[in-house]
């Protein structure tokens, strides 16, 4: 991921540097497993475990002779232990340290995603109950429908990440599982207990079953759920976007003191972390289709898989973790105008409340259709001669009829639609 979108913890779990430490410790581990077993002096044990040392470049270096990263990590490995170096990769195949060390890297990365995650949760969880009680118009099809609060929006946004983070934690039993049963899986060099050392020494699950890798559907999974967390943020993103419109202005994205919105127009403030976050989901989304693909592999194993993981896989935590911070200021700092919502409400004159007149007509005994005929005729003259629908309907002798004037008012009173909100808060949950 380029360094712009890249925060710096969850790109060091990632780099070249991390990823050779981990082929150590894992080596390391495989030598104290199998000198459990009686198969490696424990001297030699303590003599890899005090003078194993790499070198980055040197790997590198090396690996433009070898081409093979993992060869290249062992030989300069081998050269700091010396004698004891023969222990070094027994039976070990590389995708032993490769997908064990995945394994690891993205337990390490689900640590900072929840975390984030739950800073994120948290500030919306406040605007939620901030906005509880703030009228605004609820849209269906980009158009006003019926009286709504603001708050469900949030609470809304809440259940949706709860949700999914309460999917990303489970899905480390998954996801997480590391792999050293050698060059096909069949545990041909290395007794069973080796793995079941190494993964419980680095607090991850083992595969019950493993060709020369894990299956690849394990990853498909994790980078489904960084995708849907990626839609999901997008969502709201877009409701943002949506409601700074010059048209709507009810909720801007935070504007900073020094911020510029336009090289050429000096008025513009536009939502340009809400349209970031857009476009960074639609980058999670690409790459859980290459995860999927991923999946079919030849046989005991193939390397198609090998490449588009190391860009899919680093980049899918990175960007995530950056979505969820940039989006957590947002909900933070977001600008709010109530003042403008309820300007919004009142363009359309009334007509949000037809629903509330069609029941309260069906209540004194008339049937749907007549009910819905009178309301709907009553309405387009409102917008036709650009009056209020409360007004209309009280001059109606047709609805007269069956409402008093005190009944339409009260159907009027926009407050009355929020009756059974508390019901929704309690059960998210929300406090």
């Amino acid at each position: 991921m380029i360094e712009r979108y890249s925060p710096k913890d969850i790109s060091s779990i990632w780099s070249e540097e991390s990823k050779f430490k981990r082929f150590l410790e894992i080596e390391i581990l495989a030598c104290q497993a199998l000198s459990k077993l009686g198969k490696i002096p424990l001297s030699s044990v303590k003599n890899i475990r005090k003078k194993a040392s790499i070198s980055i470049e040197k790997i590198k270096k090396i690996e433009e002779k070898t081409h093979h990263d993992v060869v290249a990590f062992i030989w300069n490995l081998s050269e700091s232990i010396g004698q004891d170096a023969k222990f070094i990769h027994w039976g070990l195949t590389s995708s032993d340290l490769l997908d064990t060390t995945l394994a690891w890297q993205i337990k390490d990365s689900i640590a900072v995603i929840l975390k984030d995650l739950d800073s994120l949760i948290k500030e919306v969880g406040k605007k939620a109950l901030k906005y509880k009680n703030t009228i605004c118009a609820g849209r269906t099809h980009g158009v006003h429908a019926e009286v709504y609060s603001f708050g469900l929006k949030f609470a809304l946004f809440y259940d949706e990440l709860a949700r999914l983070r309460s999917l990303l934690a489970e899905s480390q039993a998954i996801v997480c599982c590391g792999k050293i049963s050698g060059a096909v899986g069949n545990f041909a060099y290395l007794s069973p207990d080796v793995e079941e050392y190494i993964c419980k020494n680095l607090g991850i699950n083992t595969a019950k079953v493993s060709t020369q890798v894990v299956s690849r559907d394990r990853f498909a999974y994790f980078l489904s759920l960084l995708s849907l967390l990626g839609s999901v943020t997008e969502r709201f993103a877009t409701e943002i976007r949506h409601l700074q419109k010059t048209e709507v202005k009810e909720a801007e994205e935070p504007f900073y003191k020094g911020q510029k919105g336009s090289s050429a127009m000096p008025h513009k403030r536009n939502p340009i972390v809400c349209e970031r976050i857009c476009g960074l989901a639609r980058l999670l989304r690409s790459n859980m289709l290459s995860a999927f693909e991923n999946i079919n592999l030849w046989h005991e194993r193939d390397i198609s898989h090998s490449s588009v993981e190391r860009v899919i896989l680093p980049d899918s935590v990175i960007i995530t973790v950056y979505m969820l911070r940039k989006f957590k200021n947002v909900i933070k700092d977001l600008s709010v105008s109530v003042s403008q919502m309820r300007l919004n409400l009142e363009k359309t004159q009334g007509l949000i409340f037809s629903q509330g007149v069609l029941l309260g007509l069906m209540e004194k005994g008339l049937i749907r259709q007549k009910a819905y005929d009178l309301i709907q005729k009553a309405a387009f003259r409102a917008l036709k001669d650009k009056k209020n629908l409360k007004d209309e309907l009280l001059k109606d002798k047709n609805i007269l009829k069956y409402l008093s004037s005190q009944e339409i008012k009260k159907i009027f009173l926009p407050q009355t639609y929020l009756k059974n909100i508390n019901t929704i808060y309690k059960r998210l949950g929300i406090r």
